[in-house]
């Protein structure tokens, strides 16, 4: 089987192209076996890119626990480069099918090879119950408390498709993003598990996130995460609604669209090395 290691702002996935080669059975197990650093190809998990009815690819994702998620920002923007480098779709307007439905996206090219993707994220999903969590019972969660674990946060939940809790704090530290990310994902509040942002607010116009990602561990970068720490920012009065996030793995361009109500996504997507997996 044919892969392509690619990564966005360090949110690094192992590619299968499913229109040159069928898709690959035991699609989660095969997730955790690739996407293993030591005794795999090593990533923060799976993505097929496959044929679609509706629009230009469809995407499936995996994380490196063999869940399938709705949706990664990240590895969109990476999917939209390999269709248009391999001369799948060659054109600067691509629509991708994803868990969430069928999302636009726009391509920046040097020469005949993609250097930076706007996706369209669509509208945060921001009821409690559609995220979904219990911390309320109805409306929205922006700035409730949130104890767990001896700890006191302050947190807004929002929902890109999957769920996100964004932690505002003085210092994302690796007790927080370490200690707490992972009991706050499998916390009973959430009912679907949550990817967990923990945020440092440095003006009204940038930001800079850690994520603890669902199924995954603390990844380099999170895009839907991004999408989501955006809005909760500009929900919770912390900044503008064009922001400029730090992470770990580089810098995203995050704008909540005031007419729309659309979110949109700018950064980089980079393939890395291509092989061939005989696990």
């Amino acid at each position: 089987m044919q892969f392509t290691k690619m990564q966005g702002a360090g949110n690094d996935y192992v590619y299968i192209d499913c229109f040159a080669q069928p898709t690959p059975e035991n699609i989660a197990d095969l997730a955790i076996r690739i996407s293993d650093r030591h005794f795999g190809v090593g990533g923060d998990g799976l993505v097929l890119i496959q044929p679609s009815e509706i629009a230009d690819a469809r995407m499936r994702m995996f994380n490196a626990d063999g869940s399938e998620s709705e949706m990664c920002g990240n590895a969109i923007r990476c999917v939209a480069k390999y269709l248009y480098d391999h001369d799948i779709r060659r054109t600067p307007t691509l629509n991708i099918e994803t868990g969430v439905g069928v999302l636009k996206l726009d391509l920046q090219a040097e020469g005949d090879r993609v250097q930076q993707v706007t996706v369209n994220m669509g509208k945060p999903i921001l009821e409690a119950a559609e995220v979904p969590t219990t911390i309320l019972p109805s409306g929205r969660v922006v700035d409730e408390k949130f104890e767990i674990d001896g700890h006191q946060l302050s947190v807004t939940c929002v929902s890109m498709g999957n769920p996100h809790c964004v932690c505002f704090v003085e210092s994302a530290t690796d007790e927080l993003v370490l200690g707490l990310g992972p009991k706050i994902e499998v916390d009973p509040r959430f009912p679907n598990r949550t990817n967990v942002e923990f945020v440092e607010v440095i003006s009204r116009g940038e930001l800079r996130q850690r994520t603890w990602e669902r199924g995954s561990g603390e990844t380099w970068a999170c895009g839907t995460g991004a999408s989501a720490v955006c809005a909760a920012a500009v929900l919770s009065g912390r900044t503008d609604r064009d922001v400029l996030i730090h992470l770990l793995g580089g810098d995203l361009r995050l704008r909540w669209d005031e007419a729309s109500g659309d979110m949109f996504k700018t950064g980089p997507a980079v393939e890395v090395f291509t092989g061939q997996w005989e696990g």
